[in-house]
């Protein structure tokens, strides 16, 4: 096959995915009507894609039900890829389509790709195929795995800040609800992960949801475990009547004691990471410098 001729088939191929894609995307971008009350009572600072309940499946948004029929995921399964994909920031309901689709897509451009580039004919090309397409369907899930662990290690270092902004905020005399709001803003640039699951909780408090509540699908949306103690922490506390502020400084103690224990820990990893390095790069290189003279100067002298 001409090398011109798999070009201009592969970029027939990447057209047709882009022309797809945005119409998708054109057809779906239309908020639900419960997400439009809600930008209705916010303020447009204060607006933020709140991920709304119950799976692509039920009637909150039709259009988007159709389209998650014709993926071959069960609703449980789409409503599980909802949840990992709030976690890992991505709070539009589009994006789980758009996610099945590519786990389709991807595989298929990937084999097809392969096969223009190296024919049919030849049994090498069948292996890469088989190879580009498995690599096509994991590349998805691998992407979404990293994204979500890089939004909750930035929450997770950005928790000890926030409990000592909401110390400051509560003695100061604000509830818990102001010192919430007052903490997305000013760990917006420091933490924006962290502050943008802060303004989401402050959205829900305010449409209406009851606090602890909204504290609940706080921790379900990030999936960190500092983050569910915290949660647990206030619901304790709400219970018994007990000092919010005097258990937060407590809570914010422990969380920067873990994080230095983490840091101890990752330090003590270093010499047996650099084992691997120096083995088979800096060794090697030091062997030809130290001993290649020598080996030259013996060759030399005895060339037999």
């Amino acid at each position: 096959m001409p090398v011109e001729f798999a070009v201009a088939l592969g970029a027939v191929f990447v057209s047709v995915a882009l022309l797809a894609g945005l119409a998708a995307s054109a057809i779906l971008s239309k908020q639900s009507a419960a997400q439009r009350r809600l930008d209705a009572i916010l303020p447009s600072r204060a607006r933020t894609e709140v991920l709304l309940q119950g799976p692509l499946t039920s009637e909150r948004d039709p259009k988007l039900a159709r389209w998650s029929r014709l993926l071959p995921k069960s609703a449980q399964d789409m409503s599980g890829l909802e949840q990992r994909l709030a976690a890992a920031g991505i709070k539009s309901p589009l994006a789980a389509v758009a996610f099945g689709g590519a786990e389709i897509a991807l595989p298929v451009l990937a084999v097809v790709g392969v096969f223009s580039f190296l024919g049919l004919s030849d049994r090498a090309g069948w292996v890469a195929a088989l190879f580009a397409g498995a690599l096509g369907y994991i590349a998805p899930g691998f992407v979404l795995d990293s994204m979500i662990g890089a939004r909750r290690k930035q929450i997770r270092n950005g928790l000890p800040d926030l409990l000592d902004l909401l110390i400051v905020c509560l003695e100061a005399g604000s509830s818990l609800d102001q010192a919430v709001i007052k903490a997305s803003e000013e760990l917006g640039i420091a933490y924006p992960a962290l502050a943008e699951e802060l303004r989401i909780l402050s959205t829900e408090t305010r449409a209406g949801m009851a606090r602890l509540e909204a504290f609940r699908n706080l921790a379900q949306r990030t999936r960190v475990e500092d983050v569910r103690a915290l949660v647990a922490m206030l619901v304790q506390t709400d219970r018994f009547g007990t000092s919010v502020a005097q258990t937060l400084r407590t809570m914010a103690d422990d969380m920067r004691l873990k994080r230095r224990q983490a840091a101890e820990e990752m330090a003590a990893k270093v010499g047996v990471k650099l084992v691997f390095p120096l083995v088979f790069f800096l060794f090697p290189a030091l062997y030809v410098v130290v001993l290649g003279p020598a080996v030259i100067q013996f060759l030399r002298n005895f060339p037999d």
